[in-house]
């Protein structure tokens, strides 16, 4: 397998089309009772890591934040780049590397938009290069799926169609990734994609963090921010203080 299947995939309009349910008003809601919680101040710079289209980053800009987003996928760039202004910016960046050092007042990864890569370093090389970017006592919070619960409850074969596109998804754990295997028929065109998403712990991130220079201060099980259960949550949305 490729290991920056996520530039093919994330680049391809079929990823768009699969994942339409993603909405903005989901991600207006999440991002409400964040905002609450974290109460930045106003104008505080937020960095938006694997921002996607940028409906996020749209967000919190509009709550009068100093936004920047980063993707590595040259047609999500593109597409987020239409709903730029003053305080709000994008660029095409690879997060394994520091796009502004000790600048942000918050990185947020949303989305299970990490895990991607296929060794340990890498994934440290990000959440070091989050923390560089963040000034003293700054905070990151990264949105992932919820390993033990996905993994007992995986579905193994799925067939849907979208928007005249037959999807075929198979899932399976693969040495230390959860696979998603995604066959598609459109038009009389066959193709294959594939995510692959380590399945990380708690425990794994934990250790991460503190490599980096991070502190763990809360862990959510949901986008409503309900405390984390390994067994029952969601979600596992990570938010940690640098140190």
């Amino acid at each position: 397998m490729n290991a920056d299947w996520f530039i093919d995939w994330f680049n391809s309009p079929y990823y768009d089309i699969l994942y339409r349910h993603r909405t903005e008003d989901e991600a207006r809601q999440f991002l409400s009772t964040l905002l609450s919680f974290l109460q930045p101040e106003r104008g505080a710079r937020m960095l938006d890591l694997a921002c996607g289209n940028g409906r996020y980053s749209r967000y919190l800009a509009e709550n009068g934040y100093d936004v920047t987003g980063v993707d590595i996928s040259d047609s999500k760039i593109e597409e987020a780049r239409k709903s730029e202004h003053e305080n709000l910016s994008f660029f095409r960046h690879d997060m394994r590397k520091v796009f502004r050092f000790n600048y942000y007042d918050y990185v947020f990864n949303f989305f299970t938009s990490f895990g991607y890569f296929e060794t340990d370093k890498e994934h440290l090389d990000t959440i070091s290069a989050a923390r560089l970017g963040l000034k003293s006592g700054g905070y990151f919070l990264i949105d992932y799926l919820n390993t033990p619960k996905v993994l007992r409850n995986l579905v193994d074969e799925e067939e849907r169609e979208v928007e005249g596109v037959r999807f075929k998804i198979s899932r399976y754990e693969d040495k230390g990734f959860i696979v998603k295997k995604i066959r598609l028929l459109h038009r009389n065109r066959e193709l294959e994609f594939s995510e692959r998403v380590r399945a990380f712990g708690l425990d794994d991130f934990s250790s991460m963090m503190n490599q980096c220079r991070f502190e763990v201060v809360q862990v959510f099980g949901d986008y409503d921010l309900k405390t984390y259960d390994p067994q029952l949550s969601d979600r596992m949305i990570i938010l940690a203080i640098g140190r």
